[in-house]
C-alpha cells in the first residue's frame, strides 16, 4: 500500500467546484461512503433502482454519530482509500519511474484528496477471472472508497475467450465493490488488432471480441453507476505519441491523459478535491533503440506466449473470415457475435439492452463519450434487431455461451 499526499486546492471555492453548482456533495472529509451517484430523473440522488443512501456523518470518540454534543469531539478523518484492480494497464506498464511501473492510477491517486492510501492490485497479464478470484478479495479487505476495475483486453487474446463468462465475472466484481460503498472507475479500450496493425482477416475477430467486451463494460458500468472513461475512439488509437514501444500500452503521456480524464469525470461528480494530474510528460519518450530492444526481448517473449495460446485459433478464425468474405456473407459473423453478446448482456442486466443509448433500458448512461465503436455495426443493420434476441423462451435470459465460429 502506498500513502500519497496530494496537493490541496487553492481555495474553498475551488474545493466546492461543481458541487455548489449542481447540488451534489464532494468527498466529505474522507468519509467511508462517497456521494457517488448523480441526481436522478426524479430529483433525488442515489443509485438506479431507488436505493437511497443517507449522507454519512462523522463518528465520535464515544462511538456515536452526529454533531458535537456534551464535549464529544469528532475523530480525525482517515485518508481516502483508492484501489486499482486490473491488468498491465492499471499496473502502469509503459510508464517506468525509478525502476518500477507508475501508471495512470497512481497519477490519479495524487489528485483525489490531500491524503490518499493507494493500493495497486493490478497485475500484468490478469484476466477477468484473476480479478474476480484474486484481486477482489484483497480489495474488499482493504475497503476502498474508490476502486478502478479496468480489465478485458487479455481475455480477448486467449483461445478460451467467452463473453458470457466474462460478463458474469465483471458484474460480480463491480457488484461486490459497489456493495461495500466504493465508487467504481471503469474504461472501454481499443482492440489490440487495431493497435498492432494486424491484417484484416486477423484483426476483425479481435475487433469483434473487444467491441463485445466494451459493450459489457458499458452495461455493467451503467448498472453500478460507475465513472466510465471511453478510450476506444479512433483518434485515441491513431495518436502514436500516446503509446509506448509495444503499441499495446500507453506511454507516460497516455497514462497522464487517462489520469487527467478520470480526474475530470470525478470532479464533475464532486469526488476529486485535489489538483488534476498534469498531461505533459516529465521524461523523454523511449528512443528508437529502446523500442527495438523491447521488441527483441520482451516483445519476442509476448509473441511466443500468444503463439502457443491464441495463434492457432486466430488463424482458424482468419480462415473463416476469408471464406465468408469470398462468399459475400461476412455479415453472418457479425450477427453471430451480436447474438452471443446479447445473451451475455441479458445475463447481467435486469432490463433489455438499448443499443441506441448504449445502456440497459431504464438505466442512465454512464459518464462517457458516445459508443462510437458500434457505429459500423449499426450501419450494417447487424444490431438493429427486435429485442426478442436479447432473451430466450418466456423472456428468460439465454445463458448458454456460444463458441467462436
Amino acid at each position: 500500500m502506498t500513502r500519497i499526499r496530494g496537493q490541496a486546492p487553492s481555495s474553498l471555492e475551488e474545493a466546492a467546484g461543481s458541487a455548489s453548482e449542481d447540488g451534489r456533495r464532494g468527498l466529505p472529509g474522507g468519509e467511508r461512503h462517497l456521494a457517488a451517484c448523480p441526481v436522478l430523473e426524479d430529483g433525488h440522488s442515489g443509485r438506479p433502482g431507488g436505493e437511497r443512501r443517507p449522507a454519512a456523518r462523522p463518528a465520535f470518540e464515544d462511538g456515536h454519530s452526529g454533531p458535537p454534543d456534551g464535549g464529544r469531539h469528532p475523530v480525525e478523518a482517515r485518508p481516502v482509500r483508492f484501489a486499482a484492480l486490473g491488468d498491465s494497464l492499471s499496473e502502469g506498464v509503459g510508464d517506468p519511474v525509478h525502476g518500477t511501473w507508475r501508471g495512470w492510477a497512481e497519477l490519479l491517486a495524487g489528485g483525489l484528496a490531500v491524503d490518499v492510501e493507494f493500493r495497486k492490485l493490478a497485475v500484468s497479464g490478469a484476466l477477468t477471472r484473476d480479478v474476480a478470484e484474486r484481486q477482489t478479495p484483497e480489495a474488499l479487505e482493504f475497503g476502498p472508497d474508490i476502486a478502478s476495475v479496468v480489465v478485458g483486453v487479455n481475455d480477448t487474446l486467449r483461445h478460451s475467450f467467452d463473453i458470457h463468462a466474462l460478463a458474469l465475472r465483471f458484474d460480480e466484481v463491480c457488484a461486490a465493490l459497489a456493495g461495500r460503498g466504493a465508487v467504481l472507475l471503469t474504461a472501454c479500450l481499443p482492440d489490440p488488432g487495431a493497435m498492432l496493425g494486424l491484417p484484416a482477416p486477423l484483426a476483425r475477430p479481435l475487433a469483434r471480441r473487444q467491441r463485445a467486451v466494451n459493450a459489457v463494460v458499458h452495461a455493467v458500468s451503467a448498472r453500478h453507476d460507475a465513472v466510465h472513461l471511453h478510450a476506444a475512439d479512433a483518434a485515441w488509437v491513431a495518436d502514436r505519441s500516446i503509446w509506448s514501444a509495444d503499441r499495446l500500452h500507453p506511454g507516460e503521456r497516455g497514462h497522464r491523459m487517462m489520469a487527467a480524464r478520470f480526474h475530470e469525470l470525478l470532479t464533475a461528480r464532486g469526488l476529486a478535491l485535489g489538483t488534476a494530474p498534469g498531461t505533459d510528460p516529465e521524461q523523454p519518450p523511449p528512443s528508437r533503440a529502446a523500442s527495438l530492444l523491447w521488441l527483441a526481448t520482451a516483445g519476442t517473449g509476448w509473441v511466443a506466449r500468444r503463439s502457443t495460446d491464441l495463434l492457432p485459433q486466430l488463424l482458424a478464425l482468419a480462415a473463416s473470415e476469408v471464406r465468408h468474405w469470398a462468399r459475400g456473407t461476412s455479415v453472418r459473423l457479425d450477427q453471430q457475435a451480436a447474438r452471443r453478446l446479447s445473451a451475455a448482456l441479458a445475463a447481467v442486466s435486469a432490463s433489455p439492452w438499448d443499443f441506441a443509448r448504449g445502456t440497459p433500458v431504464g438505466i442512465p448512461a454512464p459518464t462517457s463519450a458516445p459508443l462510437r465503436e458500434w457505429e459500423d455495426e449499426r450501419a450494417l443493420g447487424v444490431l438493429d434487431r427486435p429485442r426478442r434476441h436479447l432473451h430466450g423462451r418466456g423472456g428468460q435470459a439465454a445463458r448458454r455461451p456460444a463458441r467462436d465460429p
